[in-house]
């Protein structure tokens, strides 16, 4: 990275108090890039009274156009920098390039316009007609309003989309916040801390900490002085975090697992929808919480459908983040190469057939190879836990009956699909589904404007829309007398 990377706190930019960093490992080499500073207590203290001052004692909370502000600001300054991100997002992500001309960056900053509209254009305050009881006739006036310390925690998938995710709601509703990105991306989070500082906003109002480790995370997810715990990741994380936050009954918003069916109905297009099924759960190594990991295929079509899977994973394109024909980068790191290897082993010792992939591949990079598994039991580990990486689990089934049981027996209820040449037919499967997102027929539900969240094991309230931004508000009411003096 260009700038040394450094904490931010109370708007300054610091190393750690203890002058530790750590290593940040380019998952495409395998090469050290450099090292992020590595937060402890004093830091996490510091970052912590930094944010409940700028909240307590400051105006941010109340000055609405003066948020606007700053998120534009922030959205100029990330423009101006978009190369600078982008380099870092491949160094240390190893998502492909064309990815960042999208979610992973450049759509982000896009969106960042729909939030500052929001801090100028949101009712905080609404007046409700007067209401007669017993003790008088009464106006009331409903305030919504910051909740106030912010405690966020970001994957690392999709760095710089997380982050923005959680700042561009949490600012515009007035909060502070600490934020914390995963230990695996930090120099993503080192560089918007860096030009956080070249806008207006307050001391305080943002503390970003980086850290090797989860010291950082379990102070801020349970420390009474945050009011709010903002967290993407695992469900396992997400339900620590839940008990954490418990004695002091913080406010949550979470994003977890999934493990989300691909139902394709026997009458569908079967081989642009597998095709499309594949290229999905490899892109960015299958790095992404929303994929369609299970395929549900009609017992009818089941082999010509594993056909296609197979020879559509054998196409793939991998390698080089920066090569423009880049489908596929690494994983992360070498640990979820191995758990992703560790997954596929135990998927077929459980019964699956192996009918593509399953290997890691490369003579550097943590590859593993898009991996196509038949004859998956519905029951079995791989169609119900989280794998994060390029593993399809493809199930039959014999009627549309139980292919909606097979995808709602799961824990987790974030993402699904339902193909089929009758439209019709499609929409009263995926009501069917007990999931948060369906798409029909390859339509798109993203939108910023389009609330989404997960049900079930797979998240707490709402992101996006104006839901997400009301996920950072709380209500309050103050009634006064109709007839002033009475």
């Amino acid at each position: 990275m260009d700038v040394e990377p450094r904490l931010l706190v109370d708007g300054k930019l610091v190393p750690a108090a203890t002058g530790r960093t750590y290593d940040n490992i380019n998952p495409y080499t395998e090469a050290v890039l450099g090292s992020a500073p590595d937060a402890g207590p004093d830091d996490t203290d510091a970052a912590l009274a930094a944010a409940r001052r700028a909240f307590d004692a400051t105006d941010w909370s109340r000055d609405h156009a003066f948020r606007a502000h700053c998120l534009r600001q922030l959205q100029t300054v990330f423009r101006a920098n978009a190369e600078r991100l982008r380099e870092v997002l491949l160094d240390e992500v190893g998502c492909p390039v064309f990815m960042t001309r999208q979610l992973q960056l450049d759509a982000t900053i896009d969106e960042i316009e729909y939030w500052a509209g929001l801090a100028e254009n949101y009712p905080f305050e609404t007046s409700m007609p007067p209401v007669t009881s017993p003790g008088g006739t009464n106006n009331r006036t409903v305030l919504r309003e910051a909740v106030g310390v912010v405690a966020a925690i970001v994957a690392y998938n999709y760095p710089f989309q997380q982050i923005m995710l959680k700042l561009g709601p949490a600012l515009a509703a007035g909060n502070t916040v600490v934020l914390k990105p995963s230990p695996l991306t930090p120099w993503t989070a080192n560089l918007v801390a860096a030009l956080a500082t070249e806008t207006d906003l307050p001391p305080g109002v943002l503390n970003i900490l980086t850290s090797a480790g989860d010291e950082v995370g379990r102070t801020i997810t349970s420390d009474p002085r945050v009011d709010l715990v903002a967290f993407t990741g695992s469900t396992a994380v997400g339900r620590a975090i839940m008990a954490a936050a418990a004695p002091t009954v913080k406010n949550l918003v979470l994003e977890l697992g999934g493990k989300s069916a691909n139902v394709v109905l026997d009458d569908a297009d079967i081989e642009a929808t597998v095709r499309a099924n594949v290229v999905r759960v490899s892109r960015h190594s299958g790095q992404g919480c929303s994929n369609l990991t299970r395929l549900l295929l009609p017992r009818s079509r089941y082999e010509e459908g594993l056909e296609i899977a197979a020879a559509t994973a054998l196409q793939i394109p991998w390698g080089d983040p920066r090569d423009e024909r880049t489908h596929m980068g690494p994983l992360i790191s070498a640990a979820q190469r191995a758990s992703v290897l560790a997954r596929v082993e135990r998927g077929l010792a459980e019964g699956g057939r192996l009918v593509a992939g399953g290997h890691a591949i490369g003579d550097h990079g943590y590859f593993v190879e898009p991996t196509v598994i038949a004859d998956v039991d519905p029951d079995a580990s791989l169609a119900q836990e989280e794998v994060f990486g390029p593993v399809l689990a493809v199930i039959p089934y014999d009627t549309d009956d139980e292919a909606v049981a097979i995808a709602n027996n799961s824990v987790f209820g974030l993402a699904g699909a339902v193909a089929s040449a009758d439209q019709d037919r499609a929409v009263r499967i995926a009501r069917r589904l007990r999931t948060a997102l369906v798409d029909v027929n390859g339509a798109t539900y993203y939108s910023v404007d389009t609330p989404r969240g997960g049900i079930r094991q797979s998240g707490v309230s709402d992101e996006y829309g104006v839901p997400g931004l009301e996920a950072y508000l709380e209500t309050r009411i103050i009634s006064t007398p109709a007839t002033p003096g009475a």
